[in-house]
Formats: structure tokens, sequence, C-alpha cells
């Protein structure tokens, strides 16, 4: 029976040094997952960041990927070669919110109503609530910011590494954010 325990022990601790934490031993990892498609970075980053997949749930994606939806994709014609869109919808559904082991990601899963697909990320409950104490001036009133919609230009850690923590905000034009 110890050396069960001993086992037991031993699968959480390695489970531990591989992610940020785990429930029931699955592996749980901070922020989100960054973007590990080539075709979706050259193709979308190329006009917006390249928002990771993990803020918004399948569904979502699924809407935002449909060929009518990229003509007019928010007042952009943002058309891709069909091969280039269905990798692209492949990797987003894959590694959307609803199928993700990131904490920040479930955290965004669980706000959103079941059958809701929210098509901006600024329109994800989780992200209106951590966002509603900064006050419009610092963001759609600041030249360097302009909406929620830039993260990177507030978070320094979510391009590269897909955190998006508070201690990691800095506001372009006024500084460090500390609610």
């Amino acid at each position: 029976m110890i050396r069960f325990g001993l086992l037991l022990m031993m699968f959480f601790t390695m489970q531990s040094a591989f992610a940020a934490d785990s429930f029931m031993g699955i592996p749980r990892f901070k922020g989100v997952e960054s973007v590990k498609s080539k075709v979706y970075q050259s193709n979308c980053a190329e006009c917006h960041f390249a928002y990771f997949p993990g803020l918004l749930p399948a569904r979502s994606w699924q809407k935002l990927m449909t060929k009518s939806a990229l003509k007019d994709h928010f007042d952009e014609n943002a058309e891709l070669d069909e091969g280039d869109r269905q990798e692209i919808l492949a990797f987003l559904v894959e590694h959307a919110a609803d199928h993700s082991h990131y904490k920040r990601s479930i955290k965004i899963r669980r706000s959103i109503p079941q059958l809701a697909a929210p098509l901006r990320i600024t329109e994800v409950p989780y992200i209106k609530r951590k966002h509603s104490e900064i006050p419009a001036r610092l963001i759609k009133g600041n030249k360097k910011v302009r909406s929620l919609s830039n993260c990177a230009r507030c978070h320094t850690q979510a391009e590269d590494k897909g955190v998006f923590d508070d201690d990691t905000v800095f506001i372009k034009g006024y500084g460090v954010w500390d609610d």
C-alpha cells in the first residue's frame, strides 16, 4: 500500500513539474496556449494580433471562419485560400477554450453561456469583467491602445507566452496598471 501511495505521489509531483497546476491528475497550464500554427499566424497576424484559440469556444471560431464571415470580417475582406481556411479552422477548433486545459481558457469557457458564440473576444463575459475597472480614457481614449482588442498593447507577455496576468500589464501612455 505504501508503494502505491509513493507511486501516486510521484505521478502528481511529475505532473506539477510540467504544469502550473493540476486537477485530479489532469495538468492545467497558466494563461492560454500560444499560437503554434504558422498558417494561422501568417494569414491572420498580417492584419491584427493573432488571437489565441483559447480565447473563444470552438462554436465561435466555426462562425468566424465560414466563407461568408471571412468575406465581411469586421468590415474587411479576409477571404482565404480554401486549404488555408480549412487548416486554420481545424487549428482554432482543436485549441479553442472548450478543448483547453489552460487556466485562463477554462475561466473564459465557464463565463460563456452554453449556446452563446461570441464573435468578438471583447464580448466574452470573463474578459469584459476583467477589464471593467479600467477607465475608458486609458483604452478608447488612448491613441496608443484604442481598443481592448489590441491585447499586446498592454499585456506585455501575451504575444510571446500567452500570459494575460494582471502583473504583466503596462498600459502604453499610462504605465503599470494596479487595480
